[in-house]
């Protein structure tokens, strides 16, 4: 399902295990070739990647989720997106001062989710791909929002053609059922742990690691999505969310509608009040939960066409949207 050769799995229990275990096996990966001091990061301005100590360090740290924790782990270099050609000559000049001390970038592919739900195209991730090439770091793709047909494509590596050395699973691995998470490496990653020395082995044991009753939901989970009526699905979706979402854009304080795949996005020009906006959702019979400045949809590839109207007829209705339905 994945492309290139990222066919060596590392599992796990939760998202954030699986991207400290992406860490750690970049981190080793140098290590065992013999390469010592590259212990650092490169992530990006808007990013999320979980809320386990590791893991804070390479989020957004404006982002504010983590602040009570600053100074507890050592500072990574959280930058701009390479989105043109000033950043990506920033993000170039910072590898080519850095390099020798970064192990790998890490991004999340096509949207940054907890971050914002901010959308960036295809060509930012073929720059990625290419500057860690040119300046020999690993890159990692954290997919665990955007996998699984999230974006439009099965994953968003996919669809853009790019291939990460690392990528890292979960949410709709098990359909959301259970527990299970994945750190996927390249044969170019996993050679540099097969050895007959114990100690280049990667020493991480979740407890329930591929345990027998998340590996049948994940194994159920991806008959459906093999079977891929799903995308047909997205698609849809994508198509309700656009349409039923686009009135929004001439409410009050609204800035930007947007939407990619099975995911639709209100953006606010200020922070909205989530408590007060999950109150009104609730009371038209809808669990609707906005996040800093966007009210936001990712729904279950299930859901019906009613149940769309019924959503972003909601959210029109409580942001005072004209022309509100459909």
């Amino acid at each position: 399902m994945l492309p290139g050769d990222l066919d060596h799995v590392f599992f796990a229990e939760s998202g954030s295990v699986s991207v400290e275990i992406a860490m750690k096996m970049a981190i080793q990966f140098w290590i065992n070739r013999g390469v010592s001091g590259r212990s650092k990061f490169v992530s990006f301005l808007g990013g999320y990647h979980g809320d386990t100590l590791a893991t804070m360090t390479i989020c957004d740290p404006e982002e504010g989720m983590h602040s009570l924790f600053a100074g507890v782990m050592p500072s990574q270099h959280v930058v701009a997106l390479p989105r043109d050609a000033d950043s990506e000559a920033a993000l170039d000049a910072l590898l080519a001062d850095k390099g020798h001390e970064i192990a790998a970038l890490i991004v999340e592919p096509r949207i940054q989710g907890a971050g914002g739900m901010l959308i960036h195209d295809d060509e930012v991730l073929r720059r990625l791909r290419a500057i860690a090439d040119r300046h020999d770091v690993l890159l990692i793709f954290d997919e665990i929002f955007t996998g699984f047909g999230r974006t439009g494509d099965l994953f968003a590596c996919q669809g853009a053609g790019v291939t990460p050395d690392i990528i890292t699973l979960s949410k709709a691995l098990t359909g959301g059922t259970l527990p299970l998470s994945a750190a996927v490496a390249s044969r170019r990653v996993f050679e540099a742990f097969w050895s007959d020395d114990a100690g280049a082995a990667l020493m991480h044991g979740p407890t329930y690691m591929a345990n027998p009753l998340a590996c049948a939901a994940a194994g159920a989970s991806l008959d459906l999505f093999e079977a891929g009526g799903w995308k047909a699905d997205v698609a849809r979706i994508e198509a309700a969310l656009r349409s039923g979402l686009e009135p929004c854009r001439q409410a009050r304080g609204v800035v930007d509608v947007r939407t990619l795949g099975a995911i639709g996005v209100v953006e606010f020009e200020a922070a909205v009040d989530a408590g007060a906006l999950c109150q009104r959702f609730a009371e038209l019979g809808c669990w609707i939960r906005p996040m800093g400045k966007v009210v936001y949809l990712t729904p279950p590839f299930v859901t019906t066409d009613e149940e769309l109207d019924r959503l972003t007829g909601a959210i029109q209705t409580v942001l005072g949207a004209p022309a509100a339905g459909r």
